[in-house]
């Protein structure tokens, strides 16, 4: 595998591991008490957002997504014939 390919792939796996933890942690200002919600805001905006915190959680996430990506690229322990659910296609060749 390319090194440009492992950067791609992993930067796929931070996004989606960002969005994965951004929901952990946060707090509405329903949940904390004496919370003034000011005009203009949203109720549900989160109080305690932390967007370091998020970035080290996606870090380690898509760390551990991506390594066990590679493994299983290096080792092949599920392959493209392990994913073939339906079986053989009906036919070999489309004709284009």
């Amino acid at each position: 595998m390319q090194w440009t390919s492992m950067v791609a792939i992993y930067g796929l796996f931070w996004v989606l591991s960002a969005f994965l933890v951004m929901p952990f942690g946060l707090r509405t200002p329903s949940e904390v008490e004496g919370y003034k919600v000011e005009k203009g805001h949203a109720d549900s905006a989160p109080v305690n957002f932390r967007p370091r915190m998020i970035a080290r959680r996606a870090t380690v996430l898509a760390v551990v997504l991506f390594g066990l990506y590679y493994a299983n690229y290096a080792e092949q322990w599920i392959t493209v014939g392990d994913l073939n659910f339906f079986g053989k296609p009906p036919v070999e060749d489309l004709g284009y």
